[in-house]
């Protein structure tokens, strides 16, 4: 690991996304998938409320079972959302997102609205692509 890429791994330390040891990248891939920020705005919405885990899939129309645990799991390993279990049977399982996860949100939304806005422009701008790769 490069000395910067062993300073981002720090605590309190700043990444640098150019470092190709740093794990800003790693970072990046987690959070800047459709499911984290489905599951990210989900909790949001229900903040400061806990959402049940069936609830979350409920609202996050296509997702699978298997794909919601994984986004979850790696959201709760990366500090950004809570889980508590109930001892039940089966188990309740709730998740939550914590101060670091609402803070990911603001970022998030800004990406979502943009995403939002210019989806008409990035259709125009593949079909335009497409109609070349069929003519040439």
């Amino acid at each position: 690991m490069t000395t910067r890429g062993a300073r981002a791994a720090g605590h309190g330390a700043r990444g640098d996304l150019f470092d190709p040891h740093c794990p800003t990248r790693q970072l990046l891939d987690r959070i800047g998938t459709k499911w984290t920020s489905m599951a990210v705005k989900t909790l949001a919405d229900a903040a400061p409320d806990e959402v049940r885990f069936a609830e979350l899939r409920r609202r996050m129309p296509g997702v699978s079972q298997k794909m919601l645990s994984v986004t979850l799991r790696s959201l709760t390993r990366d500090g950004l959302v809570s889980r508590r279990v109930e001892p039940t049977v089966p188990p309740r399982v709730f998740y939550r997102l914590t101060g670091l996860g609402l803070s990911l949100e603001a970022a998030l939304a800004g990406l979502r609205t943009w995403a939002e806005e210019h989806m008409a422009e990035i259709d125009r701008a593949n079909e335009a692509i497409g109609q070349e790769v069929d003519e040439g």
